[in-house]
């Protein structure tokens, strides 16, 4: 399922998680290399026309990854030890984007790109799902959303 459709099924949930990963730029995503040992990599998140976008240099060795095996997870990199602001986490399959014109657009409506970049690898994200932890009180929350189960809720201390 696309970003819109995790929108259009938990809108509420879905504004926290994307508001947690437009907190900052820089995000982590998690990649399997060839030898399928992990790869943890910096990332810039974007939501754009109702996806989100992952983009990256041509060639890099996380796009590489991802054009062998698309299965991704992306974290939101928490900036707080005490998660007053909740930590969000997506993972799924990194869908290829090789239309020209549609990645030229998508470079074109970032901000303060140079021209060249618009050759960049960009994937869209299909979301297989989601988590969502805060704290609340004395209790570690966890929202979990599944396109096959919903969201699903539960704590402990």
């Amino acid at each position: 399922m696309r970003w819109a459709g995790l929108a259009a099924a938990e809108p509420g949930f879905a504004e926290l998680i994307q508001a947690r990963f437009g907190h900052h730029r820089h995000c982590l995503i998690a990649t399997l290399r060839l030898d399928g040992a992990p790869r943890l990599s910096g990332i810039e998140t974007w939501f754009w026309e109702d996806d989100l976008m992952l983009g990256m240099m041509p060639n890099s060795l996380k796009a590489a990854d991802l054009r062998r095996d698309p299965r991704f997870e992306l974290h939101s990199a928490p900036t707080d030890i005490h998660l007053v602001e909740p930590d969000a986490r997506l993972w799924g399959r990194a869908v290829p984007i090789v239309e020209s014109a549609t990645v030229r657009r998508f470079a074109a409506s970032l901000p303060q790109l140079p021209d060249e970049h618009a050759a960049m690898d960009l994937f869209a994200a299909e979301i297989r799902g989601a988590l969502l932890t805060r704290v609340d009180g004395d209790r570690l929350v966890f929202e979990t959303w599944r396109p096959d189960a919903g969201l699903t809720r539960h704590s402990r201390r």
